[in-house]
C-alpha cells in the first residue's frame, strides 16, 4: 500500500509504502529509501515503534546529518582524503566529512528519489547513479528489495551492476530503539567480531584490525554499549553468500529482541553521540552491515570494487522477538 507523503522543493513527489506481516509494521519511503518506522509489540503485546524518524518529509530535508533510516551509497563510511586509485587512475570525491568523503558524498543515494514497485511482501527500489556521481566512475544500477518474511523479519537485499570499475559499499542506516520511547541506554548488545577497527581523529582506520579481548570493544557477550562508539567490528565470520547472525540488541525493560543476520563482514555499530536536534545523544544506536572503512586504500581489507560484468549482491535480515 503506498500513499503520498510529501514533494520536495522542486516538485517531485515522494510516496510512503506500508508493509505488513506476523505482528510488524514497516514504512518505508520513496526519499532516500528511509526506513520511517518500524512497529513490534513488546513482551506484553504492547506495540510501539523502535526506530527513529520524522513524521513528515520536512524533518528529512531538514535534519540530513543523522541519515535517519536512510540507503547509503555509493560508499557507505569513510574514504581518506575523498580520494582512491582504481587500475591507477585516481577519482577525487566530495568531501564532506572533513578531508574524507562519507556515506556516498554531499547528495548520496539517502537524498535522491528512488523508483518504487511493489514485490511480494515487500517493495523494490531502483536508480541508475550517473557515471560521475560523486565523483564516483561508471554508471551504477542499483536495487534494493525489502521485504517481510513470515516470522516478519525485516529482511534488505541490495544488488548494483557497473559499465566501469568502480567501488560499492552500501547499506541501511537505521537507528534502533527498542525501547519505543525513552533512550537506548539501557540496551545491551552483543557482537559476534573478535576484531574491530581502530581509528584516527578522523574515524579512518589506523593500522590493522586489533583484537577486542581486553578491551572496551569485546561484546562476545552482551553487555551494555551506552555511548563512545562509532566503529567498524571485524565479524568472525566474513563474507558469506547467506546471511548468518552477527549481532543481537536487547532491551531488557520492554523485552523486544533484534538480530542481525548479513552477508558483509563488517558492522558500523554507531551509538548515536552527534544525533543532533531534535534528538538527544544516545537517542538511538545504528546497526550497519557494511564492508569496511576506506577499503578502497586499503588493499588489504576485503575488496568493495566491481567491474563490469559482475553483480554486486549483499542481504542484511533484522528480526524481531521478545523475552
Amino acid at each position: 500500500m503506498s500513499e503520498l507523503f510529501g514533494t520536495l522543493s522542486d516538485g517531485t513527489p515522494v510516496h510512503r509504502w506500508t508493509l505488513e506481516r506476523a505482528g510488524v509494521r514497516v514504512r518505508i519511503l520513496s526519499y532516500g529509501g528511509i526506513v520511517q518506522s518500524v512497529e513490534v509489540p513488546d513482551r506484553d503485546g504492547r506495540t510501539a515503534d523502535v526506530v527513529l524518524g520524522f513524521a513528515d518529509l520536512d524533518g528529512y530535508v531538514a535534519h540530513p546529518g543523522p541519515y535517519l533510516g536512510a540507503l547509503i551509497g555509493r560508499y557507505a563510511n569513510r574514504i581518506a582524503g575523498g580520494r582512491f586509485a582504481l587500475d591507477g587512475r585516481v577519482y577525487a570525491l566530495a568531501r564532506n566529512d572533513g578531508p574524507n568523503s562519507l556515506h556516498g558524498g554531499e547528495r548520496g543515494f539517502d537524498k535522491r528519489v528512488w523508483d518504487v514497485a511493489p514485490v511480494g511482501h515487500g517493495v523494490r527500489l531502483t536508480r541508475v547513479s550517473p557515471h560521475g556521481e560523486e565523483g564516483f566512475p561508471g554508471r551504477l544500477r542499483v536495487a534494493v528489495t525489502y521485504t517481510l518474511d513470515g516470522a516478519g523479519a525485516l529482511r534488505i537485499g541490495y544488488e548494483a551492476q557497473t559499465d566501469a570499475p568502480t567501488v560499492v559499499n552500501l547499506t541501511n542506516h537505521t537507528y534502533w530503539n527498542l525501547a519505543g520511547s525513552r533512550g537506548a541506554g539501557g540496551h545491551e548488545l552483543r557482537v559476534a567480531a573478535s576484531r574491530y577497527t581502530p581509528v584516527d581523529a578522523h574515524l579512518i582506520p589506523a593500522g590493522p584490525p586489533r583484537d577486542v579481548s581486553g578491551t572496551r570493544f569485546d561484546f562476545r557477550r552482551a553487555r551494555g554499549a551506552a555511548s563512545g562508539y562509532d566503529h567498524n567490528f571485524v565479524l568472525d565470520k566474513g563474507v558469506t553468500k547467506a546471511p548468518e547472525e552477527v549481532a543481537e540488541l536487547h532491551d531488557p525493560v520492554s523485552g523486544r529482541v533484534l538480530t542481525v543476520a548479513t552477508t558483509e563482514p563488517g558492522l558500523q555499530v554507531y551509538t548515536g553521540d552527534q544525533l543532533g536536534e531534535p534528538f538527544a545523544p544516545g537517542d538511538g544506536i545504528a546497526l550497519e552491515t557494511q564492508h569496511f572503512p576506506d577499503s578502497p586504500n586499503r588493499p588489504e581489507f576485503p575488496s568493495t570494487v566491481l567491474r563490469p560484468g559482475e553483480v554486486f549482491r549483499s542481504q542484511t535480515v533484522y528480526g524481531f522477538s521478545v523475552r
